[in-house]
C-alpha cells in the first residue's frame, strides 16, 4: 500500500497527546511493514524549513516528505466552509490517508480514515477552548461522512461518539494507544532522582500530576483533597503539579490561594524530555483525578516508569488502568483524600501497585496499536 499520514500533529512546538498517538502508532507500522510506501503531508507557507527540520525523526528510507504551500490554519479555516480540493496540494496516488485530528477535509482520493479521540467537546464543552470546539461543531459531522473508517482510542470513545453520532457506529474501529517504554521506564538510580530534583527545585516526598493544567483534569478538587490529607500533619509530601497551563486556570488558581496551599503546591510549567522518567520515579505517587479521558495516556506512562498510580472511575480509565491503580470517585474529594493517605502510609500497597503496574504498561505497546491500525486500512481498501 502507499500510505498518507497528515503530520500536522507532529509539527507543532510542543506535541499534545494527540502528536503522541500520532508519533507512536506511525513509527511502529513503519517498522512493522517496511514493504510499504509512506508520504507526510503538511501545509506550510514558504520552504518550510523548520516543520522539515521537526519530522527528521519519522523519515525512513521509504518516505516521503510532502508540503502544501499554504498556511495550514489558513486552509482549515476556509475549507470548513468552502470545498477546497485537499488533493491539489498532495496529489491522488495514496490508497489510504490518515487523518489523525477528528476532521477529514474535502476532496481526498482514495480512502480517508480518520481519529476521532473523544467527545469532549459534546460531554464538557465548558472545558474546550472556543476556537477548538468551533472547528469540531461546524466540522465533525461532515468528517465523520467523508472517512471510509473512523478510529477511536477506546472501547469508552466508541460509545461516546455512537451516542451523538448514531450514524458512525458501523464505520468506528477501536485502536488503543501504547506507551513507549523507551522513553517511560523505571530510575532505579536514586542519585540521578535526586539530582533531578534539585534541578527542578524540589526535595522531599511528593505526589505528583503530569499534565496540562486545564478543567477537565480536575485539579480543584485535588486541591481540595490535598488540603484534607495534610491536616493535622507535622510533615507531608509536597504535591508538585508538572505540565503546561492550558486555559480556564482560574479555579484551580483561586483553590491553591483561597486554601493558603502556595507553600505546598509545586507547579513546574514545563519538564524537560530527559528528566521526566526521574521526575516520576522519585514520586511516591502519580496522581490523575481526570473528569474525562478518551483514553489517559499519563497514568499508563507512568506506571511504565514504576510508580503506585491514583486515578478515578471516570471515562475511559478504568479501562486503561484495569486493577492496577487505585481507584477513586472524581468528584468526591474526601474520597480522593482517603485513597492519598493510604498511598501515604501503606508501603506494602505502593509496592503491589508499582508491580501490577509494570506488567498493566506492557499490554499497551504501540507495536500492537500498529498491527490493529494496519488491519483497519486493509479492510478500507478492500471494501
Amino acid at each position: 500500500m502507499k500510505i498518507a499520514f497528515d503530520v500536522l500533529p507532529l509539527i507543532s512546538e510542543r506535541m499534545t497527546g494527540i502528536g503522541y498517538c500520532q508519533a507512536g502508532q506511525m513509527q511502529a507500522m513503519m517498522a512493522l511493514h517496511p514493504e510499504d510506501s509512506y508520504i507526510l503531508q503538511f501545509f506550510a507557507n514558504g520552504d518550510g524549513a523548520e516543520k522539515r527540520q521537526r519530522l527528521k525523526a519519522y523519515e525512513k528510507a521509504h518516505t516521503e516528505l510532502r508540503q502544501g504551500k499554504c498556511s495550514g490554519y489558513l486552509y482549515r479555516l476556509v475549507s470548513n466552509f468552502l470545498p477546497v480540493p485537499y488533493r491539489h496540494f498532495f496529489g491522488s496516488d495514496a490508497d489510504v490517508t490518515h487523518f489523525f485530528n477528528y476532521i477529514v477535509p474535502p476532496k481526498v482520493d482514495g480512502k480517508k480514515i480518520v481519529t476521532v479521540h473523544d467527545m469532549v467537546y459534546k460531554s464538557f464543552p465548558e472545558t474546550v477552548r472556543g476556537r477548538t470546539r468551533y472547528m469540531l461543531e461546524t466540522g465533525l459531522r461532515r468528517s465523520l461522512k467523508r472517512a471510509d473508517l473512523v478510529v477511536t482510542d477506546s472501547e469508552f470513545s466508541r460509545t461516546e461518539i455512537i451516542k451523538y453520532f448514531p450514524s458512525a457506529a458501523e464505520k468506528l474501529r477501536v485502536v488503543p494507544c501504547g506507551v513507549d517504554r523507551n522513553r517511560f521506564h523505571p530510575v532505579e538510580n536514586q542519585e540521578r532522582i535526586e539530582e533531578t530534583k534539585k534541578e527542578l527545585g524540589l526535595s522531599g516526598e511528593y505526589f505528583l500530576y503530569l499534565g496540562t493544567l486545564e478543567p477537565r483534569k480536575n485539579l480543584r478538587r485535588l486541591m481540595l483533597a490535598y488540603n484534607t490529607f495534610r491536616k493535622g500533619k507535622a510533615e507531608y509530601p509536597k504535591m508538585v503539579l508538572a505540565g503546561g497551563k492550558g486555559w480556564m486556570n482560574d479555579e484551580l488558581f483561586r483553590a491553591i490561594e483561597e486554601l493558603e496551599l502556595s507553600q505546598d503546591v509545586i507547579q513546574l510549567s514545563y519538564v524537560p524530555e530527559g528528566q521526566i522518567c526521574a521526575l516520576m520515579s522519585g514520586a511516591l505517587a502519580f496522581v490523575f483525578p481526570s473528569i474525562y479521558e478518551g483514553f489517559g495516556m499519563p497514568p499508563l506512562e507512568a506506571m511504565a516508569c514504576g510508580v503506585p498510580v491514583l486515578t478515578t472511575h471516570a471515562a475511559s480509565l478504568p479501562e486503561v488502568v484495569g486493577d492496577s491503580a487505585l481507584i477513586c470517585d472524581p468528584y468526591q474529594p474526601e474520597q480522593m483524600a482517603d485513597s492519598l493517605e493510604r498511598l501515604y502510609r501503606d508501603s506494602k500497597l505502593r509496592k503491589e501497585l508499582r508491580q501490577a503496574g509494570l506488567q498493566r504498561a506492557r499490554m499497551f505497546s504501540w507495536e500492537n496499536a500498529a498491527a490493529i491500525l494496519y488491519d483497519v486500512y486493509r479492510e478500507a481498501v478492500s471494501g
